[in-house]
């Protein structure tokens, strides 16, 4: 008999069925917020990982379930080295040079017009590739609050990424729902 999580009923919430997967792990692939819950509640880990590598997060976002997907995040333990890194790397944001050139550090030359990028460790290349033909690699609180406050930049999380449950038909439009 199955239960409401999709494992059998009374199972310890550890347990995996036959495919590998936990009931937090069913519970998250259909979006199902109560059974999460009564899930997490009984002592479920999200952060265990099934056989393919996958947590229940993970389970939840490909799915597109995102409320489910932020729902686990949520109790995700939270510190340095505590819980997984959910942010886009390698990352990187195209600016016009010109726009840079308002940071007090920036390096003088010209070609405002020429188009580099910002990497997510905050250095500057000509290309697209972090570490290739470095034009600029300050590290200082200036140069990160000049790039988050005046550029906007900041790498974007998985969960941002992420396509809502029944918004892409077969086609790959958007039909305007969500989760």
């Amino acid at each position: 008999m199955s239960g409401a999580g999709g494992g059998q009923a009374g199972a310890a919430p550890a347990h995996r069925d036959a495919a590998g997967w936990s009931a937090l792990d069913h519970a998250a692939g259909r979006g199902d917020l109560a059974g999460l819950g009564r899930l997490l509640a009984d002592g479920a880990d999200p952060l265990d990982a099934g056989p393919d590598g996958r947590t229940a997060y993970d389970i939840a976002l490909a799915a597109g379930h995102l409320a489910a997907a932020t729902a686990l995040r949520a109790v995700e333990p939270s510190g340095p080295g505590t819980a997984p890194d959910h942010a886009w790397r390698p990352y990187c944001r195209a600016y016009r040079r010109g726009e840079l050139a308002g940071f007090p550090g920036w390096p003088d030359g010209q070609h405002d017009d020429e188009v580099v990028y910002v990497h997510d460790d905050l250095t500057v290349t000509r290309s697209g590739w972090p570490g290739e033909d470095v034009l600029f690699a300050s590290t200082s609180p200036e140069w990160a609050w000049y790039c988050r406050e005046t550029l906007g930049f900041a790498v974007p999380d998985d969960l941002s990424l992420a396509v809502p449950h029944g918004t892409v038909d077969d086609e790959g439009e958007s039909d305007g729902t969500g989760d």
